[in-house]
């Protein structure tokens, strides 16, 4: 019953910057956690950036210092901010949440449908 609408990819320059936007809609009661993993052909799907509804977040290492993530709690909006960008960081973009839809659910997940960024040299 969520939907998750990602915004925000598409192409720029090495050195460039770009925003990427999750919002989730539908039947939610709270996240726990919401967060980007992307991938690229020949490699496995890979988190890119994690923040919980505390506020707590982790960064994979190839991307701390440049990437930025932050979540609206309100707007069950997560957004990642990605600055000094890079080629190897092309990849298909997914937002994923771990979403708990009534008070006495437990918390499930759901995913984008991705989106392409394309980091030219």
């Amino acid at each position: 019953q969520v939907q998750l609408v990602e915004s925000g990819g598409g192409f720029v320059q090495a050195g460039g910057s770009l925003g990427l936007s999750c919002a989730a809609s539908g039947s939610i009661f709270g996240s726990n956690a919401m967060g980007w993993y992307r991938q690229v052909p020949g490699k496995e799907r890979e988190l890119v950036a994690v923040i919980t509804s505390g506020g707590r977040t982790n960064y994979a290492d190839s991307v701390k210092g440049r990437f930025t993530i932050s979540l609206d709690n309100a707007k069950n909006t997560v957004y990642l901010q990605m600055n000094s960008l890079k080629p190897e960081d092309t990849a298909v973009y997914y937002c994923h949440a771990n979403i708990r839809v009534t008070i006495f659910g437990r918390g499930r997940d759901y995913w984008g449908k991705g989106t392409l960024v394309t980091v030219s040299s």
